[in-house]
C-alpha cells in the first residue's frame, strides 16, 4: 500500500517504539520537555511543526532560573522522525548570554521554497527570523525585522505563539498581539504579520480592537482569513474575527460561546477541507476552563461556527498549547501540562479522528 504526503488513509501510529503500534481509536502521549531537566529550571511555550518531509518539531522556551517570563530564556528545538514516539537531544537555535529573553516561537514551513521559518521576539521588544533549510536540523543567524513589523507607538510585542499558516495565496500570516501604551500593564491588541515574498520582507496587517491578545490563524474554506484570540475582557470565551483581504482588515470582533477559556493561549488548525477530503474540519485546543486544567480538542465540521465535537486530552492542570497535522493525518497535539503546576512538563499527545470523534466520524480511506 502506498502512502502520499496528503494521504487521507489512516494509519496506525506509535507507542513507545517506532516498532510499537497504537490500534485507532487510541490516545498515545510522552513527555519532550520536563521541569528541571536538561539544566533548565521550566520549559514553556510550546509551539510545533510538521514538515513536508515527516518530521515532527517541537519548539519551546527554556527558562534558565525560574518558571518567570523574563530572565535568561533559550529557544529549542527536539525533532523527532518517528512521528513523535521518540525524541532527539535538544537543538539550541538561540542562546544569548545574560539576562535576555528569547520566546513566542511561530514556526511556519513554505511550501515553494521548503524554508522553514522561525519568528521570535527577544525582550518583547524586537521582532526577529531565524529559518531553517534541512529540516530544523541547523538554523541561521537571527535577523532582526523590528523596523518592518512593529510600528513606532508599540511598546510590548509577541508573537504568536504557535505555528504561523502560509495562504492558498502564497501569503504567508503571523498572529502576533502588542500594547501601545503601558508595557504590560497597557492596553493589549491583537494583529498579524505577513511575507508575501517567501520571508524576505514582512509587513504589518490589521490590528484588532483593544483588550485582544495573543491569537491564532486559519484559512477558511472561502478563501477568508480566520483569527481566534485570547483576549482580556475576562468574558471566559473566545473572540475571534474574519478578514475577506488575508489579513488587512477584519470585520467585527465576535465571542464564541462554544469556546470557553481562562485567559490563556490556544491553537486553532486547519485538518481537512472538502475539496481534497469529505468535508470542512477545523480543529481548537486549550484548556477548557475558566482556570487552566482540562486540555481539550474541539471540532468544527461548519467552518467554526460551531464546535460539537470535544475531547479531553489531560484532565488536569494545563496551558498553552499547539496543533499539527501529521503525514498519516493524525493530530499531534504539543502541550504544557503538570500535577503541581500547569508548566511542569511539555507534553506531545497523538491521536487520530476516531478517537477524537468517539468513533463517530473517520477520514475516508483513499482508493
Amino acid at each position: 500500500m502506498k502512502i502520499a504526503q496528503n494521504s487521507l488513509l489512516m494509519l496506525a501510529f506509535l507507542v513507545f517504539a517506532p516498532c510499537a503500534a497504537l490500534a485507532a481509536g487510541d490516545l498515545f502521549q510522552t513527555p519532550v520537555y520536563v521541569s528541571g531537566q536538561g539544566g533548565y529550571h521550566t520549559y514553556r511555550i510550546p509551539a510545533l511543526l510538521v514538515t513536508r518531509d515527516g518530521a515532527v518539531l517541537a519548539f519551546a522556551e527554556a527558562r534558565k532560573n525560574s518558571s518567570a517570563d523574563y530572565g535568561d530564556i533559550d529557544m529549542m528545538v527536539k525533532r523527532s522522525t518517528d512521528n513523535g514516539a521518540t525524541w532527539s537531544a535538544p537543538i539550541m537555535i538561540w542562546d544569548e548570554p545574560g539576562t535576555v529573553t528569547v520566546g513566542n516561537p511561530v514556526p511556519v514551513q513554505d511550501r515553494e521554497t521548503g524554508t522553514i521559518w522561525l519568528l521570535l521576539t527577544r525582550n518583547n521588544t524586537d521582532i526577529f527570523t531565524v529559518s531553517s533549510d534541512d529540516g530544523g536540523l541547523t538554523w541561521s543567524a537571527p535577523r532582526d525585522i523590528t523596523a518592518q513589523a512593529k510600528a513606532p507607538d508599540w511598546e510590548w510585542i509577541a508573537t504568536g505563539p504557535g505555528h504561523g499558516i502560509q495562504l492558498e495565496s502564497g501569503r504567508i500570516i503571523i498572529p502576533c498581539d502588542h500594547s501601545v501604551l503601558g508595557g504590560l500593564d497597557g492596553v493589549m491588541h491583537s494583529h498579524i504579520m505577513y511575507s508575501d515574498d517567501h520571508g524576505q520582507t514582512w509587513r504589518r496587517g490589521a490590528t484588532l480592537p483593544e483588550h485582544t491578545d495573543e491569537c491564532t490563524a486559519a484559512q477558511l474554506a472561502d478563501g477568508s482569513l480566520y483569527l481566534n484570540m485570547r483576549n482580556n475582557y475576562f468574558k471566559s470565551k473566545r473572540a475571534f474575527a474574519v478578514s475577506a483581504d488575508q489579513g488587512e482588515t477584519f470585520g467585527k470582533l465576535r465571542w464564541d460561546n462554544d469556546l470557553i477559556e481562562p485567559v490563556c493561549q490556544g491553537s486553532v488548525l486547519r485538518y481537512t477541507t472538502a475539496g481534497l477530503s469529505d468535508k470542512n474540519r477545523l480543529l481548537f485546543s486549550n484548556p477548557a476552563s475558566r482556570v487552566r486544567e482540562r486540555m481539550t480538542v474541539k471540532m468544527s465540521t461548519d467552518e467554526a461556527r460551531s464546535w460539537p465535537v470535544s475531547r479531553e486530552v489531560y484532565e488536569g492542570l494545563s496551558g498553552y498549547s499547539d496543533l499539527a497535522v501529521l503525514p498519516d493525518m493524525s493530530v499531534g497535539l504539543l502541550y504544557e501540562n503538570g500535577d503541581k503546576y500547569y508548566h511542569d512538563r511539555i507534553t506531545f499527545a497523538r491521536f487520530d479522528l476516531e478517537w477524537l470523534s468517539g468513533g463517530a466520524d473517520r477520514l475516508p480511506d483513499r482508493k
